[in-house]
């Protein structure tokens, strides 16, 4: 008599479980061996087609008992800010920790960033990559232990993205994207670096001209002991701006990401031999057009002088030839040519001077152009730090610069012909291309400030080929010019114990000095 109330029931139960049978969300499903893998709301794998008897038996009101493995395994259903190291991959779980991506790329296609529908078969783990394969995932440290540096990359990347400054070129790496070349925006305080401007503009000129204003002011001996001292310090400073400065410069240039592999390793120090050959050929060219030029005057003179004068004229020949000792001749022949050179009868005209200090000053530009641009285009977070390095890197250069130029020649007379005013006009207006042209070189970062992108391709060999160029330019004039001439062949080749100590102390001051700020800049 009860059959028909328990079919009654059946039929009641049977409705109210088909609704949270059909209520089943599959999640997570991907291919292993070719079988199409499921995950259920409890956590467990399923095959897609498996009876319905078994899905019943995983339904929510009767959750089957899992693994304390799967269990876990399930908790992590995803991983992301995944990075490569050389070939081998890494990713961060939800819970911070990193672990190891057994993926290879294949051709030119990156490695996806993330992955999802992580999952358990056994005691391995496996994740979803965006085009459905397969991978299996294992702790970092399986296949050989990650480096301390790049754990503390690894946590950076798991709280937010790392960003740092190579020759004022920023890369940025963590978080949950790639490394990118591409042009980052960031919020820059424009009215800082306008301000900064100035500054720069009064310290490059204060610098530059003060071996000028001591020797007029003070009536100082371009070849004293003070000018030695500030001489062999600009020597060490512009030899150790060439090596560590530029050198170094357009090495992390030609190394960057972005450009890709070069074919040639020794791309950089080729453009830097290639600078110290231009120097030198100019050097050469100009020595050889003074000394032909000093020729033809000399030439022209003896031609143009009566009988009477000949003989005087010869002597002035042999005087500025030979070098003797001064002469009491008072030839108008002897005149004429000390009028032609500018100088002295007694005195010898170095054609080398001006063109070695022409060659050192373009040197100087080339690359102080370059540091006005890539400290204005640096982020917030280094800008200043970054600015009073290159503030003291150009102090020093000026000095160097202003002593060569206080050097150059006597400071002309009153009443001498054009070529003296020429020449003072020259001697106060190189430095002012040098102090003006890290300003200039700010202002057109400024204008470029919210485009320029220093990971391009196109920008990146500008910067390197420059830096380098100007690297083998310094390092020839410094070498050569300024450091064998003055010691080997100049005013220190018989000098004093004392003078030669002192010059020898400035010299390394420079070169530690400016090798120190290579640091930072």
């Amino acid at each position: 008599m009860f059959s028909k109330p328990l079919t009654i029931a059946a039929v009641v139960l049977q409705c109210l479980a088909l609704p949270a049978i059909a209520q089943v969300t599959l999640t997570g499903c991907h291919l292993h061996d070719g079988v199409e893998h499921c995950f259920l709301p409890n956590g467990e794998e399923t095959e897609i087609g498996r009876p319905t008897s078994s899905l019943v038996s995983a339904s929510p009101t009767a959750p089957t008992s899992v693994a304390a493995t799967t269990t876990a395994a399930a908790q992590t259903t995803a991983i992301t800010g995944c990075h490569s190291h050389e070939t081998t991959q890494f990713c961060i779980k939800g819970n911070g920790e990193e672990v190891q991506v057994m993926a290879t790329q294949t051709g030119n296609t990156p490695l996806p960033t993330a992955y999802n529908g992580c999952h358990s078969h056994g005691a391995e783990m496996f994740c979803i990559a965006p085009d459905g394969a397969e991978v299996e995932v294992v702790a970092a440290g399986a296949e050989g232990e990650h480096t301390d540096e790049h754990a503390g990359e690894s946590a950076a990347g798991a709280s937010g993205e790392s960003c740092h400054f190579h020759a004022g070129v920023e890369h940025c790496v963590g978080g949950s994207a790639e490394a990118t070349c591409e042009r980052k925006d960031r919020d820059y305080n424009i009215k800082l670096r306008i301000g900064l401007i100035f500054p720069m503009l009064f310290a490059s000129a204060l610098a530059v001209y003060a071996p000028l204003i001591m020797k007029k002011m003070l009536k100082m001996n371009g070849s004293g002991i003070v000018f030695t001292i500030i001489k062999q310090f600009g020597t060490g400073v512009i030899i150790a701006t060439g090596f560590v400065h530029l050198l170094t410069h357009a090495e992390l240039m030609f190394a960057n990401e972005c450009l890709g592999k070069l074919k040639y390793e020794a791309t950089t120090t080729a453009i830097a031999m290639a600078g110290a050959f231009i120097a030198f050929l100019i050097e050469y060219l100009g020595h050889r057009l003074a000394s032909w030029r000093r020729r033809t005057i000399t030439s022209q003179a003896l031609s143009a002088s009566t009988p009477k004068e000949e003989a005087g004229a010869a002597q002035a020949g042999e005087i500025i030839k030979g070098h003797p000792s001064h002469s009491d001749s008072d030839s108008p022949g002897l005149a004429a040519l000390s009028h032609h050179y500018n100088t002295e009868p007694c005195s010898e005209v170095n054609p080398n001077d001006t063109m070695t200090v022409l060659v050192l000053e373009a040197g100087i530009i080339f690359h102080s152009i370059l540091l006005g641009i890539t400290l204005i285009v640096a982020g917030d977070s280094v800008f200043i730090t970054l600015f009073i390095v290159i503030l003291f890197h150009q102090m020093f250069e000026g000095l160097a610069l202003g002593a060569r130029i206080a050097a150059l020649d006597p400071t002309p007379s009153d009443g001498e012909n054009t070529v003296s005013a020429w020449r003072k006009t020259k001697n106060w207006a190189m430095p002012l291309t040098f102090a003006v042209i890290t300003p200039i070189g700010m202002a057109i970062g400024i204008g470029v400030l919210h485009k320029f992108n220093g990971n391009n391709p196109s920008t990146i060999i500008a910067l390197g080929t420059l830096d380098a160029l100007s690297a083998g330019i310094l390092i020839w004039v410094g070498l050569v010019s300024m450091w064998a001439h003055d010691w080997l062949f100049g005013e220190l080749k018989d000098a004093p114990l004392v003078r030669t100590v002192v010059a020898g102390v400035s010299l390394v001051c420079g070169l530690v000095l400016m090798g120190v700020l290579g640091k930072w800049a």
